[in-house]
């Protein structure tokens, strides 16, 4: 199912037929609020960061963007295709 007019919570891409919902504060951290990102974004999330430094640092996606790992991310999926999927390397 397409989600019209959605755009990427993290990078800001519109959204393609595949939309995973991400809980800004961790679900098992108390968060209940979840916005729309693709499932590459959403897991690249997850591989570099735990939920402790999700709820802790990371609430907000202007923080995220501005890490230098997710700002690498950033430029690499910028011109990629709404539904486009690559293997995600997992936390070190």
């Amino acid at each position: 199912m397409e989600e019209e007019g959605l755009i990427c919570w993290l990078c800001g891409r519109p959204l393609g037929r595949k939309v995973e919902y991400h809980h800004p504060v961790p679900k098992s951290r108390g968060g209940r609020a979840t916005v729309p990102v693709h499932p590459i974004c959403h897991r690249t999330l997850h591989a570099t960061f735990s939920n402790a430094e999700l709820e802790r640092q990371f609430s907000e996606p202007d923080k995220l963007r501005a890490h230098p790992d997710i700002a690498k991310f950033l430029c690499w999926i910028a011109r990629k295709p709404p539904d486009f999927h690559a293997p995600t390397r997992r936390r070190k």
